[in-house]
């Protein structure tokens, strides 16, 4: 699969079937997030596996919304201690965030779904995660990816919409219309 058929296959997976993720997946998608774009190089990132069935179970349990039944999630955390500080310390967020993208295109292309969670900046997602995670009160969660072998692959697509891009200026007169819906039952 080439750079661009990832990039419009990619699709948020949220029902896999019980085949394992091999250590080699694992692999190929930590090596994807770590060739990701820093600011300035500084790699503020760490990577917290977890594929123990106990473990996931309390993930689920404690998180409602990230009740899925994927058997291998990967969460993407911040290093404050390896981040940029002053006016640019919050740049650790596009750095991860360009992480995880390029872990579920990795996804994508090894043939597995993905699903991107949500854990930063809610206060009490990060606690919940640090707590059943032990992570550190220095290091920020930003999100987590589920990976597991979809149930039904979806087909692929492009949303890119003409009135949404702009040259030269913003014109704020431009009305852009309606984009796609939330789809809703995602926490059910």
């Amino acid at each position: 699969m080439n750079t661009l058929e990832a990039i419009y296959n990619r699709r948020s997976c949220r029902n896999f079937t019980d085949e394992p993720v091999t250590v080699e997946q694992i692999d190929t998608i930590l090596k994807a997030a770590f060739s990701a774009p820093t600011a300035v190089n500084t790699q503020p990132w760490e990577y917290i596996v977890i594929n123990d069935e106990s473990v996931l179970d309390k993930v689920k349990e404690k998180m409602y919304f990230a009740k899925y039944n994927a058997h291998t999630a990967i969460v993407v955390c911040g290093n404050m201690k390896l981040a940029l500080k002053g006016q640019d310390k919050d740049l650790w967020i596009c750095d991860c965030s360009a992480a995880i993208e390029n872990m579920l295109l990795a996804a994508t292309d090894l043939g597995l779904g993905s699903l991107w969670v949500g854990i930063f900046p809610i206060e009490q997602r990060m606690e919940t995660m640090r707590k059943i995670l032990d992570i550190p009160s220095h290091v920020n969660p930003l999100g987590m990816v589920y990976l597991g072998h979809p149930v039904q692959v979806e087909e692929g697509r492009c949303r890119y919409r003409e009135k949404a891009v702009y040259y030269q200026k913003y014109d704020p007169s431009r009305k852009l219309g309606k984009k796609d819906k939330p789809v809703k039952g995602h926490y059910d």
